[in-house]
């Protein structure tokens, strides 16, 4: 009777852990929170935006330097608090390493915003967001990096 509740609970234990595995490595979590990331920043901003990044998160935005540390970046997001200005962008694809602690994301962005005299402005580019699992389980943007033209 022992040998056959060991058994079972191996088969368990082995059963839940490779399903566990199976939803790490296909990246659909990262692509349903790159959504929910999307959304914090249409719905409240800058302060939406940075939410999802770590602490010593790192930017590498088009044509300037490295921005090291949440609250730089933060800094330089305020853009996304003026009316005028959306910016959206769509996954492409996304993979999570077999460890499970760091995965990334990436695809296409567009930007609307209004030049000087009111006019609609409208640029794209594509983007990479490399992901990390913080000690509470969540995840959170470790380094992202976009770039301007098709």
């Amino acid at each position: 009777m022992k040998t056959r509740f060991w058994l079972l609970f191996l088969f368990a234990a082995f059963v839940l852990g490779a399903l566990a595995n199976s939803q790490s490595d296909s990246g659909a979590g990262l692509m349903k929170l790159e959504n929910e990331f999307m959304k914090a920043a249409a719905d409240h901003g800058s302060q939406g935006y940075m939410s999802y990044y770590a602490d010593d998160a790192v930017e590498l935005p088009n044509g300037a330097g490295f921005l090291k540390g949440k609250a730089k970046i933060a800094k330089t997001m305020d853009f996304l608090d003026r009316l005028d200005n959306h910016l959206t962008w769509t996954s492409v694809s996304a993979e999570v390493a077999a460890s499970g602690d760091l995965g990334y994301t990436y695809g296409t962005f567009e930007f609307r915003s209004k030049d000087k005299d009111g006019k609609p402005v409208v640029n794209h580019g594509k983007y990479t967001t490399i992901w990390k699992k913080q000690k509470d389980g969540s995840w959170k943007v470790a380094l992202d990096m976009g770039n301007a033209g098709q």
